[in-house]
């Protein structure tokens, strides 16, 4: 056997996962950029089509060898696997592209959850699509989605907003920002800064806003801390953290509709000035009211003058 059979032999062999202690065949992959969703704790949550694409894959990246070689080892794959971060993803960024435009197949996974949300992979992804070669979402654990539905509070619509900034100002302003936002806000957090950020999310979203604090997600001391803002914030004043948090703030309540004799008190005074219409349009400015409903109502408070 030839050097080159013995290598194509060898890397036959390695392209292999295991499951339930049984050795599976993973299949060729098409050349393509692979998004892989990883675990965000419990090993158990990968997919079978995840470890089919860490192990097919010509090419693996990750954030942290040291991480991913510990769900590699757990599923018996033998893939090498490169280092991808923040601090190299210039350099090591052009080698991925390289090997795609060379037809191989790329997977990339973070240290936990789906690449590309609050992680450099982005970069990669964009240049990928821009360079015009496919990008392949492999779904799998979330860390935002996980600490929604674990949170108990609306999920119709939700806003994932990443880190919030650190100096308080900046974080103060940012949600000012966002306190108006019709829907869920999620938020990652650092165990350190999780006190100062829900005093600061209490102050500017308002006390009484339903919220959850969401630790050590699907680990052995996973914890969900719900409760109003205000009381959250005194619970985490003096406590100390560990672990990695996910901040799930509930959305805005509604606003009150605007009293009846009051909006007839603002009608009657804009009328003064202005002439019927053009009174209603700013009446339906001022109060979120239909225009039609205050044209109407103006017309009949003149007809009973």
């Amino acid at each position: 056997m030839t050097t080159e059979d013995k290598n194509a032999a060898t890397a036959q062999t390695s392209k292999r996962y295991r499951l339930n202690d049984t050795p599976i065949a993973a299949r060729p992959l098409e050349p393509a950029l692979y998004l892989v969703a990883t675990p965000i704790g419990n090993l158990g949550d990968i997919t079978i089509r995840a470890l089919e694409t860490l192990a097919g894959a010509d090419v693996l990246a990750c954030e942290d060898t040291r991480v991913t070689r510990v769900l590699l080892d757990r599923y018996g794959i033998e893939n090498r696997p490169y280092a991808y971060h923040e601090y190299n993803a210039e350099e090591a960024g052009a080698r991925l592209l390289t090997a795609l435009e060379a037809g191989k197949s790329v997977a990339l996974v973070s240290d936990a959850g789906t690449p590309l949300v609050s992680d450099p992979g982005y970069r990669l992804g964009q240049r990928a699509i821009e360079a015009g070669h496919r990008v392949v979402p492999i779904p799998g654990a979330s860390a935002p989605l996980a600490a929604l539905v674990g949170s108990g509070l609306p999920n119709d619509a939700f806003l994932f907003a990443g880190f919030l900034p650190t100096k308080d100002k900046a974080k103060r302003d940012r949600l000012r920002e966002l306190a108006k936002v019709p829907a869920t806000l999620i938020f990652f957090e650092s165990p350190h800064r999780i006190a100062d950020t829900l005093v600061a999310a209490a102050d500017e979203l308002g006390k009484d806003r339903p919220a959850s604090v969401c630790r050590e997600l699907t680990k052995t001391f996973e914890e969900f801390r719900r409760g109003p803002l205000g009381d959250l914030a005194s619970d985490y004043a003096d406590k100390t953290v560990k672990g990695e948090i996910v901040l799930v703030i509930g959305p805005p309540a509604p606003d009150a509709a605007p009293d009846a004799a009051d909006v007839d008190i603002l009608l009657a005074e804009l009328s003064t000035t202005m002439p019927t219409a053009k009174a209603a349009t700013e009446a339906a400015k001022l109060t979120g009211l239909p225009r039609k409903e205050l044209y109407q109502r103006l017309l009949e408070l003149k007809g009973a003058a």
